[in-house]
């Protein structure tokens, strides 16, 4: 049996809202090139030595059509189109298998991508064949899905299948009516579910033996399929484990402080202080928006905005991240300081979450400040 999710931390659920900023597209414009967006930076100047990966152009894409549904004119100046044709190149028809990483020279560096990157890049399509402005994307977008989704359904990765959830949750939308697509979201969910009854005890509320990274998509996910399928076993399981998330990664001082790169989080083991990454802030503020929407408890977008306040400066350093003179974010937070260098992944990951706290305060329902807790129905 699930636990009920602990309640969340003062510091954590009494951050007051405040209004987000606007979403500032400089550096990823900066980032594209006539290929798509590079994948790292020399402080805010592309690195050719690094070039490309499909996983930060399926990032840039879901991006591109968040824009435009929070306003059209921000497409303007940003060669959007890239992202759509860097992600529909790397799909390999033959292997119906996503390519990750193309060097400067537009030469693939691999022949399969991971599995995280094969299920990124299927919920980028989901998203443009759902939500691109361009009808003839949102078919190109469309084909591509069908045609990976046919070997979507061998994934063992706690996040690789987080991602497949979410890409069918988003293209359910557009797609109501597709019972292949529902019974692999079932069947992924109910793995993911099986995951946590496994390895989860009341110390370590986990779906895996470590807290790695991009974490709470796995809460996410759950919590999409819990709505979508009318489950409360799955809502309660993505609640319990994002609380628990939260709590271990709430610092003395209150403020968020992310499980490092230098080494993860396990039950006999700290997690490292640092590298800190943005992709975690952004992973967190989404799934507490979710949380809010789907519970109608006001802690959870609170929560959000705890997330979303690491960006600026509460974090374990009191530093921001974010560059005022193009938009960007930097790569991380690094025991010497804030990591300097402004790429792809960092950079999508702060417009992406202004863009999901715009997109939440858009979409808010009239019952906002109802803090009861709502069985999904």
């Amino acid at each position: 049996m699930t636990p009920p999710a602990p309640p969340l931390p003062p510091s954590v659920s009494a951050t007051p809202p405040a209004d987000p900023p606007a979403p500032d597209t400089r550096q990823l414009v900066a980032l594209t090139d006539d290929t798509g967006v590079f994948q790292h930076a020399l402080y805010a100047t592309p690195d050719p030595n690094h070039g490309y990966c499909v996983d930060d152009n399926a990032r840039a894409l879901i991006a591109a059509v968040e824009l435009h549904a929070h306003d059209p004119a921000l497409l303007v100046g940003l060669p959007h189109e890239r992202y759509l044709q860097f992600v529909v190149h790397a799909f390999d028809g033959p292997t119906r298998r996503f390519r990750n990483f193309m060097g400067f020279g537009r030469d693939w560096l691999e022949d399969v991508g991971s599995t995280d990157s094969q299920a990124r890049s299927m919920w980028s399509m989901a998203v443009a064949a759902a939500g691109h402005p361009d009808p003839n994307a949102r078919d190109l977008a469309a084909d591509v899905y069908r045609r990976a989704f046919d070997h979507a359904d061998g994934f063992n990765a706690a996040r690789s299948q987080a991602f497949v959830i979410l890409a069918i949750d988003a293209w359910l939308t557009a797609h109501p009516a597709d019972p292949p697509a529902e019974a692999l979201l079932t069947r992924y969910a109910e793995a993911t579910l099986a995951l946590f009854q496994q390895r989860a005890t009341p110390a370590w509320c986990w779906f895996e033996p470590i807290v790695a990274y991009d974490n709470a998509r796995v809460c996410e996910a759950l919590l999409l399929a819990g709505q979508r399928l009318h489950r409360g076993d799955l809502v309660d399981t993505g609640l319990a484990s994002l609380a628990w998330l939260i709590e271990r990664q709430t610092a003395e001082g209150g403020h968020l402080s992310i499980v490092g790169n230098d080494g993860w989080l396990t039950p006999d083991r700290p997690a490292a202080k640092f590298d800190q990454q943005p992709l975690e802030a952004h992973a967190l503020v989404d799934a507490c928006l979710l949380a809010a929407r789907v519970t109608r408890d006001e802690a959870w977008r609170a929560a959000a905005a705890w997330a979303f306040a690491w960006f600026h400066g509460r974090n374990d350093l009191g530093v921001g991240l974010i560059d005022p003179h193009n938009g960007g974010c930097h790569d991380g937070l690094a025991s010497h300081g804030v990591n300097r260098n402004q790429g792809a992944e960092s950079t999508l990951a702060y417009l992406a979450a202004v863009l999901a706290l715009h997109k939440d305060r858009r979409e808010a329902t009239p019952t906002r400040g109802d803090r009861r807790r709502a069985q999904p129905s």
